[in-house]
């Protein structure tokens, strides 16, 4: 038995925030049908590698999906819409702000339809004056605290390489998902789900906002910056905690031949010992996390010093026989061909019928009772005559007449 087992989930959802939510509660269990056009959710022929094969864009966020197809500008489209939805448990979308509203679905009409449908809606920003502007991943990024805070303190402010904005939304998605249903296992009701990309950055980015209050009583002495002033500033690889971090150069010097260092209080001994420095252990100047935070550039620098001399496997290997926190700064080659990722189901391989085997992101929540087996996304189309005969009573002569009118 899977975790999800029984939950049907209409996915209309496009692009990655949506997508990447639904993809969760696919591998959790949940048969999510993935409502498209006719024409196919746009990144199926997005940064395609493959011709005529639907892209690595697609199948890495719709894997364990069926999919339908329907025209939502037909009347015959939106009657067999509303009969999906009276057999749903949940519906996402991340359409633009009123688009299924305007198709006639409001959350009144829905709720009509299915009083326990819990309908979750991705958005880029809440409420207010931003509510029509259009959000990517990026601006979700620059609106929501990140890109101001992220970068070396003489540069432009950046966007980081993971998707926080898109998919980490997803997950949070996932989460609003998951309370309204148990909610409804109590009250028998559905509900509202709303998650604005906007916010799920921000949530994301706390420890910068706990840091603007702390800004009011003095310097940040844990970040490297020379100077502050009315709000944080970007910090280069500062860890952002307590315990300060940085990336180390490594040998040979290639672009990701780095380490990340955290150098905590019981950590500066074994430190000091394998710089070769065991003076510095009890010198005053350098004994205790006070006295090093005024030279935190200085302590990185001899510590590159000794890493340089190294590859960052043999780092790894030495820090860790002092269990001093540190990790190599694995390249996306690294990390698709680690073992202990394959060896974990994170990074797994999946056959698809027009493009062959691909690599594909496993499911990181583990559950012990309801193991994840990830399956490849669905062709455009595949399941609708299947899921239109099984759940919705429709023949095939209909199925055969909705197709020629353009229907599906």
């Amino acid at each position: 038995m899977t975790a999800l087992e029984g939950v049907r989930v209409l996915d209309m959802t496009h692009v990655q925030s949506g997508p990447s939510a639904t993809q969760i509660l696919a591998w959790l269990g949940a048969d999510v049908v993935k409502l498209e056009a006719p024409t196919g959710d746009i990144t199926r022929r997005q940064l395609r590698d493959v011709d005529d094969a639907d892209s690595l864009y697609f199948t890495m966020l719709n894997c364990n999906k069926r999919s339908i197809t329907l025209n939502m500008k037909s009347e015959r489209g939106k009657e067999i819409f509303a009969d999906l939805v009276a057999d749903s448990d949940v519906l996402v979308e991340n359409f633009g702000p009123g688009t299924v509203d305007r198709m006639g679905f409001t959350w009144e009409r829905l709720r009509e339809i299915n009083p326990r449908l819990v309908y979750a809606s991705i958005k880029g920003f809440g409420d207010g004056p931003y509510t029509h502007y259009k959000a990517y991943e990026v601006v979700a990024q620059a609106m929501g605290g990140s890109m101001s805070t992220t970068g070396f303190e003489d540069g432009p402010p950046l966007a980081t390489g993971a998707q926080i904005g898109d998919s980490g939304t997803g997950i949070h998605t996932v989460a609003g998902i998951l309370a309204a249903l148990l909610q409804r296992a109590q009250t028998g009701r559905g509900q509202r789900v709303s998650v604005a990309m906007q916010h799920a950055v921000l949530n994301l980015c706390r420890v910068k906002l706990r840091d603007q209050q702390r800004l009011a009583h003095g310097p940040l002495r844990e970040y490297p910056n020379a100077a502050f002033g009315d709000e944080v500033p970007r910090s280069g690889n500062a860890s952002g905690g307590g315990q300060p971090g940085w990336a180390v150069r490594c040998k040979p010097g290639g672009p990701n031949d780095y380490i990340y260092v955290i150098v905590q209080p019981q950590g500066w001994a074994p430190v000091a010992r394998l710089l070769g420095r065991p003076e510095l252990v009890e010198d005053p100047d350098w004994a205790t996390p006070e006295a090093r935070l005024s030279k935190l550039d200085k302590m990185f620098s001899m510590i590159e010093e000794w890493t340089l001399g190294l590859d960052k496997w043999s780092v790894l290997a030495a820090l860790n026989e002092h269990n001093i926190p540190c990790g190599p700064i694995l390249s996306t080659q690294e990390i698709i061909e680690d073992a202990s990722l394959a060896a974990n189901d994170m990074i797994v391989t999946v056959d698809h019928p027009e493009r062959g085997a691909f690599k594909t992101v496993g499911c990181p929540i583990k559950l012990s009772d309801s193991p994840v087996r990830v399956d490849r996304s669905p062709l455009l189309g595949e399941h609708t005559a299947e899921i239109f005969r099984d759940r919705l009573g429709i023949g095939e002569t209909e199925l055969a007449e909705l197709k020629s009118n353009g229907v599906i």
